[in-house]
């Protein structure tokens, strides 16, 4: 892996371990926290095919 690609890799994860946490917590329901995610995963998905058509 390049240089380009660890130092963006490491702030994902930092990012990461600082809002995992209270979503975590927030969510504690199962139900709830399925449907989040689920969510989520709809705008991630989303965000990457619009970006893979346009580049």
């Amino acid at each position: 892996m390049n240089l380009e690609q660890i130092i963006p890799a490491i702030f994902l994860i930092a990012v990461l371990i600082l809002v995992l946490p209270s979503f975590l917590s927030s969510n504690s329901k199962t139900k709830q926290l399925i449907k989040n995610l689920f969510i989520w995963s709809i705008i991630v998905v989303s965000i990457v095919l619009v970006s893979y058509l346009i580049f």
